[in-house]
C-alpha cells in the first residue's frame, strides 16, 4: 500500500526509520494512525544475515496518551521475516 501521508511519517515516528504512515482518522473522540514497515527485509537478530523471506505478518497497537483529550489507537503492521540461515 502507497503512503498517502508523508509528513506525518516524521511527526510520529521521529526515531523509526521504515515506517510508512497509510491512513489517520479523526473523529471526537477517537484518533486512529494506521502504519506499517515497508521494510524488504532484515537482519537476523542472532546470525546477522539478510533475508527477505516473508512468514508472515501480524499488527501491532503500540500504547500513546491521549491528544487534545481524545484516544489515540496507532495500528501498526509489520511482517515476521524467516532467516535464510540454516545452522
Amino acid at each position: 500500500m502507497e503512503e498517502i501521508v508523508p509528513w506525518l511519517k516524521e511527526l510520529l515516528f521521529p526515531s523509526i526509520a521504515d515506517v510508512a504512515v497509510l491512513s489517520v482518522d479523526v473523529s471526537i473522540a477517537i484518533v486512529r494512525v494506521d502504519a506499517e514497515c515497508p521494510a524488504n527485509g532484515a537482519a537476523c537478530p542472532a546470525c546477522e544475515v539478510w533475508s527477505n523471506r516473508v512468514h508472515g505478518s501480524y499488527l501491532r497497537f503500540p500504547a500513546d496518551v491521549p491528544s487534545a483529550g481524545r484516544s489515540v489507537v496507532l495500528q501498526l503492521r509489520v511482517r515476521r521475516i524467516a532467516c535464510r540461515n540454516s545452522a
